[in-house]
């Protein structure tokens, strides 16, 4: 497994993630058995979120943690706040933050969290609220790092205006089919593509310039959750490569496609949100595997791209 110290975050963090939204379909018995294979595989990183299964991700990841034989030192838990689709808001208020992480620690059943996320821009967030949340977290020894997801660099520049702990982290969606972190500076001034639209203000360059790591969500993915496109129709000549290549360095398909986002000099990290231990290792071959330039570009072209 290759391992990454995230510049003022965690040292010796997992490249790959497991994450664990899809948790409450297992067993305790079972959950325990795919976090001590993510941990025989080298994962020491685990990610959650208050609002994956309502509570009930974090909950069994809690129950089945203790039968795993792993340690807790031994392990990066990170978890997200902000969303609740119950009331149908975002909320990054200081009360919210505080609330969501207590229920957190308490899911899980431990003292601390490695890692603490804002999942989504709340609309009406007020930086100095955050600000007071994470004080208060950190001095007690709650939260050791903070970061965000699927923010722009305008909201991370507001939020560093008063936060005092560097933000660490930005989960952001990529994938060899959602590009759309690299695409708007390879089609710059071009009017005969939508590609060349900037979706996010740069946020890619943003974060390599403030040393802050990206975290790849839904890698395998197509679409927002349509499905993976590894092995599906739709996706002929990708599949074709993503083979030829895996032939070459032994590998599968799937560890071709994570491994596409781990070559990028960005040093992100990717996020694999199976629950099938045969398919994580599949995935964690990709750390077997350094593509060549040459490759890296045949595989984006054969996901539809096309060089200007």
């Amino acid at each position: 497994m290759n391992m990454l110290d995230v510049v003022n975050g965690p040292k010796n963090a997992s490249r790959i993630i497991l994450g664990c939204m899809r948790m409450p379909a297992l067993s305790v018995e079972k959950a325990a058995c795919m976090i001590r294979s993510a941990a025989d595989l080298g994962i020491n990183f685990f990610d959650h979120a208050t609002c994956y299964g309502d509570g009930e991700a974090e909950k069994r990841f809690g129950a089945a943690f203790p039968l795993t034989g792993v340690k807790r030192e031994n392990v990066i838990i990170q978890s997200k706040c902000g969303l609740h689709f119950d009331r149908k808001e975002f909320d990054w208020s200081k009360d919210d933050i505080l609330k969501s992480t207590e229920e957190s620690l308490s899911r899980l059943r431990t003292d601390y969290l490695d890692v603490l996320l804002l999942h989504r821009p709340d609309l009406l967030f007020e930086p100095e609220q955050v600000a007071e949340a994470f004080d208060t977290l950190y001095t007690a020894g709650k939260v050791k790092y903070f970061g965000v997801s699927n923010v722009t660099p305008g909201q991370l520049e507001l939020l560093k205006k008063y936060v005092k702990q560097p933000l660490v982290f930005n989960q952001l969606q990529f994938s060899l089919d959602q590009t759309q972190l690299i695409d708007g500076g390879l089609y710059l001034n071009n009017l005969t593509t939508e590609r060349s639209i900037d979706r996010d203000n740069g946020i890619l360059d943003y974060c390599r310039l403030h040393e802050i790591t990206i975290q790849a969500w839904s890698p395998l993915q197509f679409g927002m959750f349509k499905g993976c496109f590894v092995d599906h129709p739709d996706f002929p000549e990708l599949n074709n490569i993503l083979g030829k290549i895996g032939d070459k360095y032994g590998v599968s398909k799937t560890a071709i496609a994570i491994a596409w986002i781990l070559r990028h000099p960005a040093k992100m990290q990717a996020i694999a949100g199976t629950m099938n231990p045969l398919h994580l290792k599949d995935i964690c071959d990709a750390s077997k595997v350094e593509l060549t330039h040459n490759e890296w570009y045949e595989l984006y072209l054969a996901s539809g791209k096309v060089l200007p």
